[in-house]
């Protein structure tokens, strides 16, 4: 990690194994559109906070430390500002926009892993399909495509976005 090539990298510690992300302007432009849609839902409703690449490590975890690329928790489940360590809990949302060094396998189980521990709605987002796979603990898988609207089901009641203003450039 300490080598100059991985000065600017963030890491994810998945079961025990550090993993980079590999952070493209195609994903940043893919995680703020997301953002920029969720924030301008959200802030007006004072409905809970929205963060971006923010490390979550549960306590009594030291085999993992999550870092979704966009995430939500509601309101009534914040705690207060983490200032050092990972955030004590997952979010209510967890986006997840496909690097190129992750596998498709290797996203599906973090989504596994955010839905095990508390996240209600997880997004895999691939920017090569321009797909996303919506998530949760009790609805099978949904994929929608570029012409479709992905929405936060419970989470956010409301909110919807079309497919295609993930991937607007």
């Amino acid at each position: 990690i300490a080598l100059p090539e991985n000065q600017d990298r963030l890491w994810e510690l998945i079961d025990r194994k550090l993993q980079a992300k590999i952070l493209t302007e195609e994903h940043s432009l893919i995680a703020s559109n997301i953002f920029g849609a969720l924030r301008d839902f959200v802030r007006p409703r004072d409905l809970g906070r929205l963060l971006f690449e923010a490390r979550h490590q549960l306590p009594g975890d030291d085999h993992n430390a999550r870092l979704p690329d966009v995430e939500f928790t509601h309101k009534e489940r914040l705690q207060p500002v983490v200032r050092e360590g990972g955030i004590p809990q997952m979010p209510d949302l967890a986006v997840e926009v496909k690097s190129k060094n992750e596998t498709y396998k290797g996203l599906r189980k973090k989504a596994l892993y955010y839905l095990e521990n508390g996240t209600q709605v997880v997004w895999l987002v691939y920017p090569a399909k321009q797909q996303v796979e919506i998530w949760t603990d009790s609805d099978p898988v949904r994929a929608v495509g570029i012409g479709g609207m992905v929405d936060c089901g419970e989470v956010l009641p409301g909110f919807t976005l079309p497919v295609s203003e993930i991937f607007a450039e």
